[in-house]
């Protein structure tokens, strides 16, 4: 007889109280708090009794939206049960959002076809209190156009060994940097990333480089000697985690995967 069917599950988190997606001896980790959640809800062991496979793991400090996880349940439940019941025995910055039966190929992070990842900055000469953790912070005026010239120039199938931390586990530098779309709403910019897959903190390393040509101190054109270089020495310092948001990966339609929740209308 089958067991019960795998299931994806949407998670979304605030990352500042986190070191991070991935599990860690002794560390508070995301992973760590949702197996620990949903071992309680099913009364399985709580070490090593209930195991998730992420979409995409993300670092100290980085939100999520829409990370998808896929786990292979010891029993079996109604998919709102699961969502509500796991609520249940998680602090109030990690929610379930939904919970879909998938087919046993169904791979959260083999089976994405890209992901997507929002940085939200605030330009101000005073920098955020009540969205203090929430946006990245910028004190000097941004120029929009230098940075769409330079992000125009990063598109498509590169090594992006220069925007590669050097802890990085990825198999593979080359990556396809599908999309980067820079708009600004009052004070606020969205900086909207999607790739085939992200290098360990790339995005990160992309917004340092961007923010170089956008406050004038380097032209457009030196993006492109940075990428060439294939050198982390050559770009510029790793922006801070806060206002890094990761928005979900794609999957093909087969799977029934929601593409958006809620909380995207949130953000600027």
């Amino acid at each position: 007889m089958d067991g019960p069917a795998r299931l994806a599950l949407g998670v979304g988190y605030r990352g500042g109280g986190y070191q991070g997606w991935q599990s860690q001896p002794g560390g508070r980790t995301v992973q760590d708090t949702l197996e620990s959640a949903l071992a309680a809800f099913v009364g399985a062991p709580a070490a090593g009794g209930l195991r998730t496979i992420c979409a995409g793991r993300t670092d100290a400090g980085v939100h999520a939206l829409q990370q998808v996880v896929h786990l292979d349940p010891p029993v079996e439940r109604d998919p709102f049960s699961w969502v509500r019941g796991t609520n249940s025995f998680l602090p109030p910055d990690i929610a379930v959002q939904w919970c879909l039966p998938v087919t046993p190929d169904f791979h959260a992070r083999n089976s994405a076809r890209g992901r997507r990842y929002r940085f939200v900055l605030l330009q101000s000469a005073v920098r955020p209190a009540i969205e203090s953790g929430l946006c990245g912070w910028v004190f000097r005026p941004l120029d929009a156009e230098a940075m769409r010239a330079a992000a125009a120039l990063l598109l498509g199938e590169h090594d992006f060994s220069a925007f590669r931390a050097a802890g990085c586990q990825s198999n593979t530098p080359v990556k396809t940097l599908r999309s980067v779309d820079i708009g600004q709403r009052g004070a606020y910019w969205r900086f909207d990333f999607e790739a085939n897959a992200f290098l360990h903190h790339m995005v990160r390393n992309l917004m340092g480089c961007l923010l170089t040509v956008g406050q004038g101190r380097q032209s457009p054109g030196w993006v492109a000697e940075v990428l060439a270089s294939r050198s982390r020495e050559a770009a510029a310092p790793t922006f801070p985690p806060d206002g890094l948001y990761f928005l979900g990966p794609q999957y093909d339609a087969e799977h029934g995967i929601p593409t958006a929740v809620a909380a995207q209308d949130w953000l600027p």
